[in-house]
């Protein structure tokens, strides 16, 4: 009966201190940072992942102290439910509060990405899977998706010509539709309701122009020559002479070697402007502004032909005679004066 008087007696001091433990354990774990470090720890939480698996990666990362303390905190302020995936950065020195505030707001890493003017859209899926942060044939998916793309307003095969050429802040864990997005409502931005009604004043679609402006961006890295190459291409429409664009031909290859021939012009795809007259079936990359403007205000004149100087420039000609003779001098001259010379080193 002591016995049992005793413990009785020692309980509620057992009951208090193990409170008192249990208090202090949870009161260090979300109130107390595991470290005083401020050096940045890297931590990407894949989409689907489930709280208790984020939790584990936090504590072996050293983030927070106690997973069970962790996720209790989680449940009470509704955490679970709202933490986005992605890719963060942490220090030791953070409190479990201000971890969760951040997966809340979804404040994840945000990486630079520059899409150079006149990449197309699988130069734009090769450096988005570069960088990590897409898978190249989901993005071709994505963007070749009709419906897709009519939610956006794009009436085009593909968003080709429609991903604006600028520097975009993406994150890991990011779906390839907002990056489509992000990149489609730039191109929305930057083509004004002042260049649609232009386009019409030609009688141009927008499909048209940004067609045509991808042109003009694939056949010169000159600024000063596109109005005048833009020139050219619509003095043709005009008057019926195929586009006779090479970038065009090549874009309608599959797997591309790189080494244009005689076959490749005379076979007939949706872009093969040596076979077909007009624009081709869209645009062949994604032409900068420079370039848009260039076809909406080209340069007024009556040249039909241009041949590349090999120096980064062209040489534009009026008729087929003076065409022939820039392309003897600049191209064909060149190709006899190497073989003359490797007949004389052999």
């Amino acid at each position: 009966m002591s016995k049992i008087k005793t413990l009785f007696r020692w309980f509620p001091l057992a009951a208090a201190s193990l409170i008192i433990a249990v208090f202090t354990h949870y009161y260090i774990s979300l109130f107390v940072p595991p470290g005083s470090s401020t050096t940045p720890v890297v931590i990407e939480f894949e989409p689907g992942a489930s709280f208790n698996r984020i939790a584990k990666v936090l504590k072996e990362k050293g983030i927070i102290r106690d997973i069970n303390a962790f996720v209790l905190l989680a449940r009470l302020r509704g955490s679970t439910k709202k933490a986005r995936a992605g890719e963060y950065e942490f220090n030791v020195s953070m409190l479990p509060v201000r971890v969760l505030e951040k997966m809340e707001k979804g404040l994840v890493i945000k990486h630079p990405v520059t899409i150079p003017e006149g990449y197309n859209l699988r130069e734009i899926a090769d450096l988005l899977e570069r960088e990590g942060l897409s898978k190249k044939e989901l993005f071709i998916d994505r963007v070749s998706d009709k419906v897709f793309l009519s939610s956006m307003g794009v009436s085009s095969p593909s968003a080709e010509g429609f991903l604006f050429p600028d520097t975009y802040q993406f994150s890991k864990g990011m779906t390839e539709e907002a990056m489509i997005k992000s990149m489609v409502s730039r191109f929305m931005e930057v083509f004004t309701d002042k260049m649609e009604s232009r386009g019409q004043e030609m009688g141009m679609s927008v499909k048209d122009v940004v067609t045509l402006a991808s042109m003009v961006e694939k056949e010169t890295g000159e600024a000063s020559e596109r109005p005048r190459i833009a020139g050219v291409f619509l003095n043709r429409i005009k008057m019926g002479i195929p586009l006779q664009s090479d970038p065009t031909v090549i874009y309608g290859i599959k797997g591309f070697n790189g080494n244009l021939t005689k076959k490749d012009l005379l076979t007939e795809t949706p872009y093969n402007t040596y076979r077909k007259r007009g624009l081709p079936e869209g645009p062949i990359a994604n032409p900068g502004v420079d370039s848009i403007k260039a076809v909406l205000y080209p340069e007024e004149g009556n040249y039909l032909y241009f041949v590349s100087k090999n120096d980064g420039t062209h040489h534009f000609s009026r008729t087929l005679l003076e065409h022939n003779r820039a392309v003897y001098k600049y191209q064909l001259k060149k190709q006899d004066s190497k073989s003359t010379t490797e007949t004389r080193r052999r």
